[in-house]
């Protein structure tokens, strides 16, 4: 294709207005307090971690962020009120992996993982594996001897049917070809009450709602379900030290946003979460609430969460688990 010089000349200055135009969002944005939903209840870990990054993130941006609870439907509500949002950088979500790796393999969502952008992991919490103080058992080896001898007599507590909890204690049993039944609950609260209750045996919790018992003595933590043992508890045992590698089970929380940020706010958004993230003052925070500092590339984060789902596809299949 020809192109005259005055063509040329008009094709140039388009170019450069589009770049004066990206400058212009870059510098003017943002010009009012943004939102950041979260997509379960307040109180939990999910909004704990939301609130520490949202007030730092603020300072950062100069203008207030804004904590959305928007609970149900195993998280997948708030995202799609961010996937629905439009692309200007005001709207944010911090999920856990549920909306995104877990819940799209149980039901058909109102979205799909492409009608998001991923910005950054902000943080992980690990699953340990948990008995109460009266059961007896001291190891996880105990408690598989003790299931594959008294195969279905023991039970087990999750936060409801397809969550981390579930998904992480089946993928256990899958691993150690034991049988223990499961009992679901209405969340990771009364999860814990059942395994300090002795109404079940076990439970597979996100650290955060387990450490306060484990450090009274009323739970036993057998292992963490991860490659490396966590700070919090840097006596007890993985998973992977233990012989069973693939029981491999973390909340890992990140920063999405609707498709088609413009690339300015992007940036500006990643730079302000990542360095909010590793303040040092936030992951001291981190850690007082059972979690570990993470962050990643757009690109880390979005291939993580494909590789849980297929690993919780794989978990869902196997154990024929349901929401229904």
């Amino acid at each position: 294709m020809n192109v005259s010089r005055r063509d040329f000349s008009v094709l140039l200055a388009a170019a450069a207005g589009l770049c004066a135009t990206g400058l212009a969002v870059a510098q003017d944005w943002p010009e009012r307090p943004l939102k950041m939903v979260v997509p379960y209840s307040p109180g939990g870990p999910t909004d704990a971690v939301a609130r520490i990054v949202a007030t730092k993130m603020a300072a950062t941006l100069g203008q207030p962020i804004v904590v959305d609870n928007r609970a149900g439907a195993g998280g997948t509500i708030g995202v799609d009120a961010v996937a629905k949002s439009p692309a200007d950088g005001y709207t944010l979500a911090l999920v856990a992996p549920g909306p995104l790796a877990g819940m799209p393999n149980l039901m058909k969502t109102p979205y799909t993982t492409g009608d998001l952008t991923y910005l950054t992991l902000a943080a992980r919490i690990p699953s340990v594996m948990v008995v109460s103080r009266k059961s007896g058992i001291t190891t996880l080896k105990q408690l598989v001897e003790k299931a594959k001898k008294t195969p279905d007599a023991l039970n087990y507590s999750s936060a409801g049917a397809g969550t981390s909890p579930h998904i992480g204690f089946e993928l256990f049993k899958r691993e150690t070809g034991t049988r223990i039944t499961h009992v679901a609950y209405k969340g990771a609260a009364p999860a814990v009450l059942a395994v300090l209750s002795g109404e079940v045996d076990a439970a597979m919790l996100d650290l955060l709602p387990i450490l306060p018992h484990v450090a009274s003595g009323e739970l036993v933590a057998l292992a963490v379900a991860g490659p490396g043992r966590a700070p919090q508890l840097p006596e007890v045992p993985t998973t992977v030290e233990l012989g069973w590698k693939n029981v491999l089970m973390e909340t890992t929380y990140g920063i999405v946003g609707p498709k088609d940020l413009p690339p300015a706010v992007q940036q500006r958004l990643r730079e302000s979460a990542i360095a909010a993230i590793e303040a040092p003052d936030t992951r001291a925070q981190f850690l007082k609430q059972g979690a570990i500092a993470a962050t990643s590339s757009s690109a880390e984060y979005q291939r993580l969460m494909q590789v849980e789902s297929e690993k919780w596809r794989g978990v869902i299949a196997s154990a024929k688990i349901s929401i229904n």
